[in-house]
């Protein structure tokens, strides 16, 4: 499947000044794919190895870490001649040795003619909690993220109504309204809400849905909670007896807390009497491990908003929207347009996918305001410098109280309301469709 991190990767192995590469990004993104497709495109040979499954691969690291040395012995352990001019060095779930990890920093001073990647699923918590020595400075890092809506509707075959709902975004509302496609754009994120954008999941859908969407919904939700059941595994084996039980309290507590009218993550909500002491360590680990994405309070919408960051008050979403909807089992109905009781959980569902679009895109967003008064759910930093407020709806019921309150506060150029309705901008307010909030994000970048 199609990627924007493909041009990345491209651009990496090319650059005249290439360090090795350390990818990062929870289980299951894409990782090993996006790297195998790399060498596919752009190498005669890769020299592949996966720690987690070739015990003797570890021993090539424990003598000398030389590069000339590392090589000679991948080549015998491997059966393949490794040129540095065609022939790509994956070490795949390189938070298992300390010492491969280190090893890049080698190639980067000894061998930078080498091309050399790297990736691991849980590469953010070893890095954060163990005694590794990280290559500061040594390597090229890169972060790949659950595949985005854009990169949804390409693997369903959707290049061009994916063009044109750019076009809009950026300049040309014009052209994109006159083949009226809002409806099928709605259709295709409500989907996508639903299935999210694990790339096997993903891919069990389209392989299916042409003969049923009900049967390819439930085969992409075996997927999603086989991955669900390996990141509770993961919490298992890579923290310690006493840590596993709360981090995963806390991940089975995101679901709920997005539920709830006040989406600011509650520490009680996970269980009685709990206490920020009690969870912090729990938290940090799904924030390394890439599976959750933090979201803090701001007390004023100014630049730089990290000087107004409040790091205790924050909101916590899944990386992966499909993952939440899986916890919801949500079913396609329950994504519809209604006013029923059933309207918060929409609200933190498009949220949540919200928060999803504007990480992909390398933005740092944050919450302004107080709930229940005049909160505003993201507000980030456009590339001119100003502070942008985004508040977030789930259907067309669109009352901006909030965004007036904050405009009327700090007067920025312009505020923007995403939600189900089509493109427009109407009293101040530009009207962006959920669908095309990743576009805007990538303008904010």
């Amino acid at each position: 499947m199609k990627r924007h991190i493909d041009n990345k990767l491209n651009a990496w192995i090319q650059s005249a000044h290439r360090k090795p590469l350390l990818l990062f990004g929870a289980r299951q993104v894409g990782k090993t794919y996006a790297l195998k497709k790399l060498a596919a495109q752009c190498c005669k040979n890769i020299a592949y190895v996966d720690f987690s499954r070739d015990l003797d691969a570890l021993s090539v690291f424990e003598g000398s870490i030389r590069p000339a040395d590392i090589v000679l012995q991948l080549e015998a352990l491997l059966g393949i001649p490794i040129e540095s001019n065609n022939t790509l060095i994956v070490l795949d779930e390189i938070q298992l040795s300390e010492r491969a990890l280190t090893s890049l920093k080698y190639f980067c001073e000894d061998a930078p003619e080498y091309a050399v990647a790297a990736a691991g699923s849980l590469l953010g918590v070893k890095v954060n909690r163990g005694k590794y020595s990280f290559p500061v400075g040594k390597v090229d890092m890169l972060t790949l993220y659950p595949m985005n809506f854009e990169e949804y509707l390409w693997a369903r075959g959707e290049e061009r109504l994916s063009g044109l709902v750019r076009g809009a975004a950026e300049t040309d509302v014009a052209a994109y309204e006159k083949f009226n496609l809002h409806d099928r754009a709605m259709d295709l994120l409500r989907e996508y809400f639903l299935v999210g954008g694990m790339p096997e999941a993903v891919q069990t859908y389209v392989d299916a849905c042409d003969h049923s969407s009900v049967e390819a919904l439930d085969k992409a939700r075996i997927k999603l909670t086989q991955i669900d059941q390996a990141y509770v595994a993961d919490m298992t084996k890579y923290s310690t007896a006493a840590e596993a039980p709360r981090i995963f309290e806390a991940w089975q507590s995101i679901p709920g807390q997005l539920a709830k009218e006040n989406h600011k993550f509650q520490y009680a909500k996970i269980r009685s009497g709990a206490r920020a002491s009690q969870y912090e360590t729990a938290l940090a680990w799904l924030e390394a491990a890439g599976i959750v994405a933090r979201c803090t309070h701001v007390s004023d919408g100014i630049a730089p908003l990290k000087e107004f960051e409040k790091r205790d008050m924050f909101k916590l979403y899944m990386a992966d929207t499909g993952l939440l909807s899986c916890a919801y089992d949500v079913l396609p109905q329950d994504v519809l347009p209604s006013g029923d009781k059933a309207a918060r959980f929409r609200g933190g569902l498009a949220e949540n996918y919200t928060m999803q679009q504007l990480t992909s895109c390398g933005v740092q967003p944050y919450y302004w305001g107080v709930a229940s008064k005049s909160e505003v759910e993201f507000v980030a930093r456009s590339k001119q410098g100003d502070v942008i407020p985004i508040e977030v709806k789930s259907g067309e019921n669109v009352r901006a109280n909030s965004l007036m309150a904050y405009r009327e506060k700090y007067k920025p150029p312009y505020v923007v309301r995403t939600s189900a309705k089509n493109f427009g901008y109407a009293n101040g307010i530009a009207s962006i469709p959920l669908y095309a909030i990743g576009f805007f994000a990538e303008q904010l970048r």
